[in-house]
This record gives C-alpha cells, sequence and structure tokens, in this order.
C-alpha cells in the first residue's frame, strides 16, 4: 500500500495555472518586444516557480509510490519518465527546465537579461501537460479521489 500525500500534490498543482498566467501576461506586456529588467527579473521568477513545482510534486510522487531514490533534480524528472507518469519528449523539456536551477538559484548574477529564456515560450503549455500528466497518473494508480 502506498502512502501518497494527493493533497499536497493538488496544492502544488493548483499553483500551475497561476505560473501559467504570469507566463501569458509577461508575454503580452512584451508584445513580441525587448525584454526589460522587470520582465527579466519576472521571467526568472517564473521559471523558477515552475522548477519548484516540478521537483517538488515529484518528489512527493517518488516518496508516495516508494520510487528509486533521486540523486538531483534532474533525476526526479528521469525517474518519473521510467515510471511513467509522464512522455519522454515532456521529460526532455522538464529535465532542460530543471537544469535551469542552478543558474537561477546560484548563478543569478551572471544571467543574460537582454533578452527572454527559450524555455519561457512553452512554459505555460509545459507545465499545463505537466499537471495533466500527473493528475492522469494519479487517477491510474490510485483511482478517483474520495473525499
Amino acid at each position: 500500500m502506498y502512502y501518497v500525500n494527493r493533497e499536497q500534490i493538488s496544492e502544488r498543482l493548483a499553483f500551475v495555472p497561476v505560473i501559467a498566467e504570469g507566463v501569458e501576461r509577461l508575454k503580452a506586456a512584451r508584445n513580441g518586444g525587448g525584454i526589460g529588467l522587470v520582465d527579466a527579473l519576472a521571467q526568472e521568477r517564473l521559471l523558477h516557480l515552475a522548477i519548484e513545482a516540478v521537483t517538488d510534486v515529484g518528489s512527493l510522487l517518488i516518496d508516495g509510490f516508494l520510487m528509486r531514490d533521486a540523486s538531483s533534480y534532474e533525476d526526479i524528472v528521469d525517474i518519473l519518465v521510467t515510471e511513467g507518469v509522464f512522455s519522454a519528449e515532456l521529460g526532455s523539456e522538464l529535465a532542460e527546465l530543471v537544469r535551469l536551477r542552478k543558474p537561477l538559484v546560484q548563478d543569478y548574477y551572471k544571467l543574460d537579461r537582454q533578452r527572454p529564456h527559450p524555455l519561457f515560450a512553452s512554459l505555460d503549455r509545459m507545465m499545463a501537460e505537466f499537471a495533466e500528466a500527473v493528475n492522469r497518473y494519479l487517477l491510474q494508480e490510485l483511482g478517483p479521489e474520495r473525499g
């Protein structure tokens, strides 16, 4: 029997639309133009929030389903792909996203803030697919949530 904390997972997944809205608003404000300092900082924070959501939910799934221990943030994504939580294609995108954690958190003073980050353009779609895949996996493995 597994102990999967669906409440904590749901709370984190409920934040995904907030991230997506932030991405959409920032894209609209830029309107295809350049990126200013405030926009660059907002972009960095949205990327960081997305990374934390992916790794938090991933860790909760790994712990709850007694999957093998992750050795890194990228490994969290690899384990979830191996366990069938989401596709290898989405896993590849999410691995690229989580690789940004160190630059965003530790090397923030060296980041290029002159242009949008390439992952930012697809961040809202990527996060929506992630949330949908996790919910589908939970339903498949545990059935509907009782409440």
